[in-house]
C-alpha cells in the first residue's frame, strides 16, 4: 500500500493481524494521517484498529492464488494417467495380462492359472507346462559365427 487513503471497505489486507488475511468492513478517516479500520477475521470475529501513516509499510493487499495450476507437462500427465489406467485395468478385465501379451495361451493353461491356482491363497505353486513350448527352434548353424 502506498497511502492510508488506499484502505477501502471490501479490501482484503495482510498485516493488521499477524498471519491472517482480514476483510475491511469500514475505514473512517481520523484527521490527517490516521484511519480507524473495522475489519473481520477469517473466523468471523470483528475487530477495529487505529492505523497511522507509519503503519502503511506493514500492510499489504492480500492476493488470492489458486492451489492448482494448469502449467504442468502434458506428456508427463498422459503418461501418469496411462500408468494408472493399466494399474486399475485388472478390476475390469481379470485376464488382462493374457489379452495384452503376444503369447496365445491354450484353454487348459487359462483354466489352470485363473480357475485353479490364483483363487487359492497363499499362492505357492510352480507351473510347468510343456517345457520348451513357444521357443523358436533355431538351427545350430545360426549361432556358429
Amino acid at each position: 500500500m502506498t497511502s492510508i487513503e488506499d484502505i477501502k471497505p471490501g479490501l482484503s489486507l495482510t498485516g493488521l493481524e499477524p498471519g491472517l488475511i482480514v476483510s475491511v468492513m469500514a475505514a473512517v478517516p481520523i484527521g490527517t494521517g490516521a484511519m480507524q479500520v473495522i475489519y473481520r477475521l477469517p473466523d468471523g470475529t470483528i475487530r477495529e484498529r487505529l492505523v497511522s501513516a507509519t503503519d502503511i509499510g506493514t500492510l499489504a493487499v492480500a492476493t488470492t492464488e489458486c492451489p492448482w495450476s494448469f502449467d504442468g507437462d502434458g506428456e508427463a500427465f498422459k503418461l501418469a494417467v496411462e500408468a494408472k489406467r493399466i494399474d486399475l485395468a485388472f478390476l475390469f478385465d481379470p485376464m488382462m495380462a493374457v489379452h495384452t501379451s503376444n503369447v496365445e495361451p491354450l484353454p487348459h493353461q487359462i483354466t489352470a492359472v485363473y480357475e485353479s491356482m490364483l483363487p487359492r491363497q497363499p499362492l505357492r505353486f510352480v507351473l510347468a507346462d510343456d517345457p520348451g513350448a513357444g521357443k523358436p527352434s533355431w538351427p545350430a548353424s545360426t549361432f556358429a559365427n
